[in-house]
């Protein structure tokens, strides 16, 4: 060090203000609440030595009221951490594990947005789209900073491009959002413009801080009120929910390696046990995700809204090594039946597979759409017929496995809105198929037999040999027969069923 020129040592110890190690008390209050700083997320996220940092000196502009010095290392990177890397290279290689990454600082004046904070997520958001790089943003942080003083050529500030340029790689490239802790404003904004987001437990993510709360006259909240991450789970703006910061990054990693082609390294269960997974009994429940991590390679299932929507089970999985998105129809949830809110969740899941280019497969298992005034009154219509819409769009290929219910108009849904649409169709032993449910049918079509039936358990009796009789003439072979769908398969063969019709559409 002694024999480096002088502009050299200044240049580092610069950037070492910069560090964690030159802000100690910053790391130790994050430390103390149980939470990582900013460049140990960034460091645990990217792979080693492959992260190229811009605009590291960046202070906030408060040079006008602040010593210059003291902004360097309180204001490192004006709170904010961007850069491009590789992500997944060890395992996966190549050109397409590239990325970009955003970190919000929140140990910067609680990760608010200022001048220059703003300019460096704008760069990093046009590099993204000029290079076709996904990106995964940390969002902690508490919006809007009023304190930029240095900056005497804007009144409002709204002439910035940060959240178009953000929102605007919408089906360009992946986005992932992480969030842990307070991501109030404009943090939230970006947080729910990405396609995907995963938040840690201890989250509270909200369109308005406490300040603005009270500012706007609604009185005084406890930020741990507004947007708890409980709440923002079930109402479907978390994607995944992470234990803690480091299970946040695990799940970002995994996520984004979807997106970046196949892993050689795969292994899967023995595909026997599917035959014995849907009972005998038509009328009993079963766990479908068992169904779903049995087809898939050991440990790539990942679910995405798992507890908004329930009726339809959205996410992602590899076979031999290849991601494929999924949906499914989970019987445990109203029968399988498909309501407006897992419509409208399979409908957004859909359109976003659709723009990165990966293969759906569809598990289906459903009686139908859900019906009745509650249905109505949660937007049915509209919310429901947004999947019909989505299907079609569906540039990428489709293929059904039908494990046992294909009933009315929630079936063809399922499948990309017609069971001609998808390159392949086919269906376990188990499964039946008509108009409308089996059991609706009856009643309807069969109404004046039923009623000529004074006694209530002879007419039961025709009631139960009727819908047999239907369920007879809509199995899956008389299905088959009619070439209403291509096949009907060996549950067990139902992985290599899948990869043979991808190939046969050249994936």
């Amino acid at each position: 060090m002694d024999d480096i020129r002088p502009e050299l040592q200044a240049l580092r110890e610069r950037q070492r203000r910069t560090g964690d190690d030159a802000r100690a008390e910053a790391r130790e209050r994050r430390h103390q609440r149980g939470y990582r700083t900013a460049r140990e997320n960034l460091a645990d996220l990217v792979d080693p030595d492959s992260f190229l940092e811009y605009g590291q000196l960046a202070v906030a502009a408060q040079r006008s009221r602040r010593d210059y010095g003291e902004l360097q290392s309180a204001t490192a990177a004006d709170g904010i951490l961007t850069g491009t890397c590789t992500i997944n290279a060890d395992r996966l290689g190549g050109e397409r594990t590239r990325a970009a990454v955003v970190v919000n600082d929140y140990a910067v004046l609680a990760g608010t947005q200022g001048y220059f904070h703003h300019y460096k997520l704008d760069r990093i958001c046009e590099i993204a789209e000029e290079q076709h790089l996904p990106v995964v943003m940390y969002t902690e942080g508490g919006g809007g900073r009023p304190g930029d003083t240095d900056v005497q050529t804007q009144i409002a500030g709204l002439h910035l491009r940060s959240f178009r340029n953000w929102a605007r790689l919408a089906g360009r490239v992946p986005r992932i959002a992480v969030n842990n802790g307070y991501c109030f404003a404009g943090n939230a904004a970006l947080f729910g413009c990405a396609d995907f987001t995963i938040a840690t437990r201890s989250s509270w993510i909200g369109m308005a801080g406490p300040a603005m709360i009270e500012g706007g006259g609604m009185g005084k909240v406890d930020a741990r009120e507004i947007g708890p991450a409980d709440v923002q789970e079930k109402n479907g703006v978390i994607d995944i929910v992470a234990e803690d910061e480091a299970h946040a990054t695990a799940l970002a990693r995994q996520l984004l390696s979807y997106f970046q082609g196949d892993d050689p390294q795969w292994d899967c269960a023995d595909q026997q046990g599917l035959r014995d997974i849907v009972p005998e009994d038509r009328r009993w429940a079963y766990p479908v995700r068992r169904v779903i991590e049995t087809i898939a390679d050991s440990g790539s299932f990942l679910e995405l809204r798992r507890v908004f929507g329930r009726g339809i089970i959205t996410g992602f999985m590899r076979l031999e090594g290849r991601p494929v998105a999924l949906i499914a129809n989970d019987c445990q949830q109203l029968g399988g039946a498909v309501d407006a809110e897992s419509a409208e969740k399979a409908a957004r899941f859909l359109q976003l597979v659709n723009a990165f280019g990966l293969p759906v497969v569809s598990l289906t298992d459903t009686p139908g759409f859900m019906v009745g005034p509650a249905s109505e009154a949660a937007a049915a219509v509209r919310r429901m017929s947004s999947l019909f819409v989505s299907g079609a769009a569906l540039q990428v290929p489709v293929v059904a496995i039908f494990l046992r219910k294909g009933y009315g108009l929630g079936a063809m849904a399922m499948t990309g809105g017609s069971f001609v649409a998808p390159v392949y169709a086919a269906s376990w032993p188990t499964g039946e198929f008509g108009g409308m449910g089996l059991e609706g049918a009856v009643r309807l079509g069969f109404r004046k037999e039923l009623e000529a039936v004074a006694d209530p358990a002879e007419r039961e009796a025709l009631f139960e040999k009727l819908v047999a009789q239907l369920y007879e003439s809509g199995k899956a072979t008389e299905a088959a027969a009619f070439l209403e769908i291509d096949a009907v398969i060996d549950p067990a063969d139902t992985r290599q069923v899948i990869l043979a019709a991808l190939r046969s559409a050249a994936l």
